[in-house]
């Protein structure tokens, strides 16, 4: 069982692999929606290949799809998804009691199903918990926190470990990979594991290989303006008045010009970092110009006295339309550019120690 609002069926993209066509599938079930709309999901396309109605407290759908195919069951009033794969065994779902029943590999995938929503549920419980507390109480905290996590990493882990022979891990592949990254994910399809070569499975590592490409073509572009000259922008201060960067840098300082927003909780952890830096290096030739991916003023100006950042801000409150993430390839934020007394940009997203680092090889 998966709540259908938090674990997203597999987007459709053509699969390299395909399965054999016209395996029968039955399925049965009982439920205390009567009228309630129920729908047959292909896991792949995350499109309806059948319906029914729950009447008298049941319903029944049966059909043809293909061998092996991850299908799910959705009734209208219930937020759970019911999963199983079309091995051509009937299978048996009783909504009120979230249980699926049919051969030896559908009701091992259910029981994995249960334990990891098990773990999920405890993880996201304690995750709510800490995001309701102060910040100076959530570090109190966060020893429970990880405690969660990695019971929530262990139960999705387990069920590869444990079914490397067949096809259910292909079921869980989209969270393993939320859970541990590219690294265990590409060892995982390296093992040559029976769920592999699954359709839902390809289909996910295409999509990942796609969206990594796409990541290190825009971490390119990022870092090719390294070397370069900065690019002049415009962009208002917080009394409304226009100033171009070009005020600031090249001027025979070094800039570090800090893109950043009020609602980033990344740049409001990172900015004790940058503050420290500016109150150490400022009076040996070191400024700072924040530009803000903000799109209200308000909150803009109150992070500036908040956060207490004494320095130069612009933004033209267009929040990621701004011109500055066209300018500078900005895709994320906390980010910034090191800039040279000549204008020269000489590094980018410098943060923790290695901006102290970078300014203290600077000014000694």
């Amino acid at each position: 069982m998966k709540k259908i609002t938090l674990f997203a069926a597999v987007i459709a993209i053509a699969s390299a692999v395909s399965c054999t066509q016209g395996t029968k599938y039955s399925v049965n079930g009982v439920a205390p929606q009567d009228g309630s709309q129920v729908y047959l999901l292909d896991q792949l396309t995350s499109n309806p290949i059948d319906s029914t109605v729950v009447k008298d407290g049941k319903f029944s759908m049966s059909g043809n799809t293909d061998k092996d195919a991850l299908l799910a069951v959705t009734v209208d009033g219930s937020t759970w998804q019911y999963q199983f794969f079309n091995d051509g065994k009937p299978v048996t779902i009783d909504v009120e009691g979230k249980t699926v029943t049919g051969s030896d590999l559908n009701n091992k995938l259910t029981e994995c199903d249960l334990a990891t929503d098990k773990a999920y549920n405890e993880y996201n419980d304690i995750a709510r918990a800490l995001n309701m507390l102060p910040e100076e109480e959530v570090q109190a905290r966060m020893p429970e926190y990880q405690a969660a996590f990695q019971k929530l990493a262990d139960a999705y882990n387990n069920v590869f470990e444990q079914n490397s022979d067949n096809l259910i891990p292909a079921a869980f592949l989209q969270m393993f990979y939320s859970i541990n990254g590219d690294e265990k994910f590409e060892e995982a399809f390296a093992s040559g594991a029976a769920w592999s070569q699954h359709p839902v499975a390809q289909n996910l590592k295409k999509r990942i290989d796609e969206s990594n490409a796409k990541m290190k073509e825009a971490e390119a572009a990022k870092q090719a303006i390294i070397g370069q000259q900065f690019i002049d922008l415009e962009e208002a201060d917080v009394d409304g008045k226009m100033h171009k960067l070009s005020e600031y840098v090249g001027k025979g300082k070094w800039v570090l010009v800090d893109f950043w927003a009020s609602w980033c909780g990344p740049c409001k952890a990172e900015m004790p970092n940058v503050t420290a830096a500016y109150a150490k290096y400022h009076s040996k030739g070191f400024d700072i110009v924040g530009l803000s991916f903000d799109r209200e003023k308000d909150p803009w100006v109150a992070a500036i006295k908040d956060w207490e950042m004494p320095w130069i801000h612009l933004s033209d409150l267009k929040y990621w339309n701004t011109v500055a993430s066209d300018v500078y390839n900005v895709n994320s934020i906390p980010d910034n550019l090191l800039i040279d007394p000549e204008g020269k940009v000489v590094a980018r997203c410098l943060r923790g120690s290695d901006l102290e680092a970078k300014l203290a090889e600077i000014f000694g």
